[in-house]
């Protein structure tokens, strides 16, 4: 991802600001594994440490084929059209922090998703549980 708010700003596909919000917010939903390109940002040993040291596994897509990455490409539209180009941001910093809690109190919480039935992850993750233990105790009681 690039950040492209300011001259001093810039920042093109490293190691940096993106490699920490990524595997952060990745992360921490449930232990999801951050789904990556083969762009050098993500086979670099730097993320790779940090994947590690923050408990996330990552996947990689197979060479040419192009759903592996669907929902990640998706993701980073919606990040840089809804979010990053509508502020400014002085310092990396500020923008790590600010794209950060944006995917943690709006995006995954209140933002509605229309491939989860039209909520935001967390309350259609919510839902999804429920119904898991609802069928389940279903299928024991009728084994009962």
């Amino acid at each position: 991802m690039e950040i492209k708010n300011d001259s001093s700003m810039v920042r093109s596909r490293s190691t940096g600001c993106h490699d920490r919000s990524s595997a952060s917010a990745s992360s921490s939903r449930h232990g999801r594994r951050p789904g990556t390109d083969r762009g050098s940002e993500y086979t670099a040993a730097r993320y790779q440490e940090l994947c590690r040291r923050l408990g996330a596994v990552q996947s990689m897509g197979r060479v040419g084929c192009a759903l592996d990455n669907a929902a990640a490409e998706a993701f980073n539209s919606t990040l840089k059209v809804e979010y990053v180009r509508r502020h400014r941001f002085r310092a990396r910093a500020e923008a790590h922090l600010k794209i950060a809690t944006w995917i943690a109190d709006f995006y995954n919480t209140t933002r509605r998703h229309s491939v989860n039935e039209g909520l935001p992850p967390i309350t259609f993750e919510r839902h999804m549980i429920e119904k898991r233990h609802a069928s389940s105790a279903l299928l024991r009681t009728a084994a009962a």
